[in-house]
């Protein structure tokens, strides 16, 4: 077994534990800083919208499949951004296909337009028939923001009656949705600071984190309502029995979280640095940041949230209170948390006896000796007081005890 399966079936089983609920308050401080920061990158940079959003200019070049390559596309947004032309300075390039190469820019007049087509036309070596220029307007965008803000506001309130409804607890559905605006903010305000343009692409990312988030908040919700379902019969407090599910969960919620950002990595890799622009890295750095934010809300955020909220309730003020009176008596009798099977348990093995291979040597166990049993009698022979002497009656007649017909009678 490697170490960290050890690390997992010992958090699992509670001899190690990582205190998150009792460091909530460093956690909620981590977290106000990096707010802080994605805030101070909405408000210095703001985003930058992307054409479907803002309105501009989009022009279709149609080329053989030779010339209708990520290398043209590439020199062609070199190209661009040299002419000059402030609207121009950041184009969108990408290849349609294989035979078109389409070029995106902010709203241009008709002089900078027949600039930018010349431009093109000069690098490609198409002519005018191959080019057409389309304006796009921002209703498109606005169409797109308004239906993704519904869809947020419809997805918000149906995960709050999820939670409801499944675990019975409001103030679950309340941590929840901390650890999600908490997600929320912290992804567009890093998308801001990275200075990716805002596509549709974009929004469907950030829709797409939300459910990833919700999903393992879900599960370590789900084994806190496990372990705080009998406190009475347990040794634990709510916030002791909330702290351990969140380390019973923990290993699951970083392979999960690992085995989905290993290839949302490899797409931003694609998109940032072999494509360069595009809608794929905006996708994948909103799926990127997302879901890395969601794990760490998971675990650092909702629960000590959820066990914050439910501190005043009548019931867990009563188990806590119990839970520290059964530690003072532990701590008064050490003794009293021995267990009959802790004291009944197999010590640990010498080190002299463990093999360089990991195994421990052990002697064969002899068998406990038996006594000897009476010749049909099924009854052990008891102990000897001593040797048997010679009694004083040897060799005399015995009295026997005659019928009495025979009494008397010679």
């Amino acid at each position: 077994m490697g170490a960290f399966s050890r690390l997992g079936n010992d958090l699992y089983s509670g001899r190690r534990s990582i205190d998150f609920v009792g460091r909530r308050w460093f956690w909620y401080a981590a977290s106000a800083v990096i707010i802080a920061v994605a805030a101070f990158g909405l408000v210095s940079k703001g985003l930058n919208m992307g054409i479907e959003f803002t309105g501009g200019a989009e022009y279709r070049v149609t080329l053989s499949a030779d010339k209708a390559t990520q290398d043209t596309a590439d020199e062609l947004r070199a190209a661009i951004a040299d002419t000059g032309i402030d609207s121009a300075s950041s184009p969108v390039v990408t290849t349609s296909g294989s035979e078109a190469i389409i070029v995106q820019t902010e709203p241009v007049n008709d002089e900078e337009s027949a600039e930018l087509v010349a431009a093109i036309l000069d690098l490609t070596g198409a002519t005018q028939a191959d080019i057409s220029q389309t304006e796009i307007g921002p209703s498109w965008g606005k169409e797109v923001a308004e239906r993704s803000l519904i869809g947020l506001v419809v997805f918000l309130v149906l995960v709050v009656l999820f939670i409801w409804a499944y675990f019975r607890e409001w103030k679950m559905s309340v941590a929840a949705m901390v650890a999600l605006a908490h997600d929320v903010v912290i992804t567009v305000g890093i998308y801001a600071l990275s200075g990716f343009e805002v596509s549709p692409a974009t929004v469907t990312g950030v829709l797409t984190i939300l459910g990833f988030s919700l999903y393992d908040t879900v599960v370590v919700f789900d084994k806190v309502r496990e372990n705080t379902h009998e406190l009475k019969k347990s040794r634990l407090s709510y916030a002791e029995a909330a702290n351990l599910a969140v380390n019973q969960t923990l290993v699951r919620s970083i392979n999960t979280s690992i085995v989905a950002l290993i290839p949302v990595a490899a797409i931003l890799y694609v998109g940032v640095v072999q494509l360069g622009s595009g809608s794929l890295k905006d996708l994948a750095l909103a799926l990127f940041v997302g879901m890395a934010v969601g794990v760490y809300s998971s675990v650092f955020i909702a629960t000590p949230l959820l066990v914050q909220l439910k501190a005043g309730e009548k019931d867990i003020d009563r188990d806590e209170r119990r839970a520290a009176a059964r530690r003072r008596e532990s701590v008064a009798d050490p003794y009293s948390r021995v267990s009959a099977a802790d004291a009944n348990a197999t010590p640990p093995p010498d080190p002299r006896q463990i093999r360089p291979d990991g195994t421990v040597a052990t002697r064969p166990k002899a068998a406990p000796s038996r006594q000897a049993e009476a010749a049909n009698k099924g009854r052990v022979i008891p102990k000897a007081h001593g040797p048997v002497k010679p009694s004083p009656s040897a060799g005399r007649v015995q009295p026997t005890r005659q019928p009495r017909s025979k009494r008397g009678k010679k």
